[in-house]
């Protein structure tokens, strides 16, 4: 079997959401793989500088402490990408893989177990976020004294513990060193790739739409039902601005879902025909460069998001653009200066009334 066969023959588990079969040869990649490892590189970068910033933003503008779950996504993705690009980065180096040393390395390096755990977490964590909104919303009363701190961190701790220990406990039995090549997440038995497969099919898509469907039509309805009744008794003032506050909570992250949903279906959709038992097409690579491009520029695209919907974010964002604050000074030298100018007129014709 050539090279370019083993690795097209492993390519199926390779777009089965978050765990990915690698086959790695002793040469590196090369062709179309090679421009595709630049490509997720340069996406990881640039996840990492957006993120980055937007974390920032979230910090100075103290939503960190008032949307904890929101600040949590958004350092998942700043981790999801900087884990990326520095596993497409060890991938594009030449390996020659021996001993205890080569397996913890393919193992824990090679095979992008902790990738895997950072966008598991992700996952996790967007579907909590979403419950969360979903119960402060619907069930308010109940949410007030009923959800503590602590819950929220045992939750958030929970999304970084889980994935690790799952993905290693996955990553250990199916990955193996051959001839000084790394293949990882590769099973024994069809069976048990068939169970894989669909278990993360329906656990990391197919629940979390009916998470995102379920809870948000809720709120919708319930934000829907406020607002006929505070403009029935002309409700303004600071209850309408807390209103407004958490409609654009909502707004945002029913924007960062939605945006969730599309960019993983087509790669779920093509692992899904890949898997199926009747099919015996091997997998095309321009169509998996494809699937696997999507949800990682959605780890990177989601800052912008924030930036757009997340007010209190995009606030800080506006004042870290040097043309905005260029103008606004400039707007207010003028507005010193007409000042200025008026009581200068003023002082002249005082002094004149007084000589007359």
């Amino acid at each position: 079997m050539t090279e370019e066969s083993s690795v097209n023959s492993h390519l199926t588990l390779d777009v089965t959401t978050m765990g990915m079969t690698q086959v790695l040869t002793s040469s590196g990649p090369s062709g179309s793989a090679f421009y595709f490892h630049c490509a997720v590189i340069v996406i990881g970068v640039v996840g990492v500088a957006t993120n980055g910033i937007t974390l920032y933003a979230m910090i100075a503008s103290k939503q960190h402490e008032k949307n904890v779950l929101i600040f949590h996504q958004n350092v998942f993705d700043f981790v999801s990408c900087l884990f990326l690009a520095i596993w497409f980065s060890i991938r594009l180096g030449r390996f020659h893989l021996t001993g205890s040393g080569g397996y913890w390395l393919c193992t824990l390096a090679l095979s992008g177990v902790f990738v895997a755990s950072a966008l598991t977490g992700s996952v996790i964590n967007l579907a909590m976020v979403t419950v969360e909104r979903y119960l402060i919303i619907v069930h308010a009363v109940w949410s007030k004294t009923k959800i503590k701190k602590w819950m929220i961190y045992s939750a958030m701790a929970f999304a970084w513990i889980g994935p690790i220990i799952y993905n290693l406990a996955r990553v250990f039995p199916t990955t193996t060193v051959k001839h000084g090549v790394c293949i990882a997440y590769v099973f024994s038995d069809q069976i048990g790739e068939q169970i894989d497969f669909y278990y993360h099919l329906f656990s990391y898509y197919v629940l979390i739409l009916l998470i995102f469907i379920v809870c948000y039509w809720r709120i919708l309805v319930v934000i829907r039902r406020q607002a006929r009744v505070m403009a029935g008794h002309g409700v303004s003032g600071s209850s309408g601005a807390q209103a407004q506050i958490q409609n654009n909570v909502i707004k945002t992250m029913l924007y960062v879902s939605v945006f969730y949903a599309i960019s993983w279906l087509p790669n779920n959709t093509y692992a899904f025909l890949l898997n199926m038992p009747t099919n015996n097409t091997a997998p095309v690579a321009i169509y998996y460069n494809v699937v696997t491009l999507i949800p990682f520029l959605y780890i990177c695209a989601n800052p912008f998001v924030y930036a757009t919907k997340f007010n209190p974010v995009k606030q800080v964002l506006l004042q870290l653009i040097p043309c905005k604050k260029t103008t606004e000074q400039a707007n207010a030298n003028v507005s010193i200066g007409l000042g200025r100018g008026r009581r200068g007129t003023g002082i002249m014709a005082a002094t004149a009334a007084t000589n007359t």
